[in-house]
């Protein structure tokens, strides 16, 4: 049964995650351990205790995100589990793909993604960005409806989350008027989120350049297991320049979680393990795909020897 990894980006982070885990398996703290001497600051302390607030700053929401992914990564693989096929990650969590990979390692990553919250938020000035989630409209009205709503500002579909499931990036005016254009196109629903950092729009670009230039300095070694990159539009790379200007390019291109996930099960793929906190993945896959099955791994419940057999044989049962 071929089976692959799904790593989360930013909004699965919650205070309290993978307290349940740190009860079972010592590797979760020790992999927190080894992010806060990197950054300077107890992370397991932040995640476990907050505030809110700066846990969801995002350079502290990122390196938290990979700690947590990282953790449940070591624990699959010291319970000598079959390993992935293939990786994928949404937005953030791609950096986490690349770690279990063994494309960068973990310390490198830590201070990357510190650096990579820092860029973004200061690449467009504090109450000018803005995110929106669209449901209910298809691809094309709504980036008719970014069009509409433009008028010399930015505002773009950014990530296509699944099927009638879109977010909307740029200036929070633009986005404004696009909540207004989607809910007369028809959408279910237009929400603005609780975000200023309009992530993977145009407005991103300086960050990115901030980035290339950290990027240079990494050492970057060849997947041991192939990842799909969101910029490419599932590419695989497994050249170090190559996956240097995925994660560049990354930074203002859209999520296309979508053909992600398609990809994968074009290639025979029909079981997902969604590695690290919350279920946000797992709820996107089932409605982009009612043939696989996706599992979140956050608990030690599900990370049990039965509840893993258990779920290769749904998806046995499911191709």
């Amino acid at each position: 049964m071929k089976h692959a990894f799904i790593f989360p980006g930013q909004g699965s982070q919650s205070i309290g995650m993978l307290s349940n885990l740190a009860a079972h398996y010592p590797v979760v703290q020790e992999t927190f351990a080894e992010a806060s001497a990197v950054l300077g600051y107890n992370l397991w302390e932040l995640v476990q205790q907050g505030p809110k607030e700066t846990l969801d700053q995002t350079d502290k929401t990122q390196p938290a995100l990979l700690a947590s992914s990282v953790a449940i990564w070591r624990i699959w693989q010291r319970m000598e589990r079959t390993p992935p096929v293939m990786m994928a990650g949404h937005s953030f969590g791609e950096y986490s793909a690349l770690v279990c990979a063994e494309a960068i390692s973990f310390q490198d990553a830590i201070s990357l993604a510190q650096d990579r919250g820092r860029f973004m938020q200061t690449a467009v000035p504090g109450g000018e960005g803005a995110m929106a989630a669209i449901l209910g409209l298809d691809d094309e009205t709504i980036e008719n409806v970014c069009r509409k709503a433009a008028q010399g500002e930015v505002v773009s579909a950014v990530n296509f989350n699944a099927p009638g499931q879109v977010v909307i990036a740029g200036h929070k005016t633009a986005i404004e008027r696009a909540v207004i254009e989607a809910k007369k196109a028809g959408a279910k629903k237009s929400i603005l989120l609780p975000v200023s950092v309009p992530a993977h729009s145009g407005l991103m670009k300086p960050a990115a350049d901030q980035m290339a230039e950290r990027l240079a300095n990494i050492t970057i070694h060849s997947p041991k297991v192939p990842v799909l990159h969101n910029a490419d539009c599932c590419a695989q790379h497994t050249q170090a320049e190559a996956i240097r200007e995925s994660l560049v390019k990354q930074l203002y291109y859209p999520v296309n979680w979508v053909k992600t996930i398609q990809t994968m099960i074009a290639q025979g793929i029909t079981l997902f393990f969604e590695i690290g906190p919350g279920k946000v993945l797992t709820g996107l896959n089932k409605r982009i795909s009612k043939q696989s099955m996706t599992y979140p791994t956050d608990s030690q419940e599900i990370l049990t020897q039965a509840t893993i057999q258990n779920a290769y044989a749904s998806a046995d049962i499911h191709k």
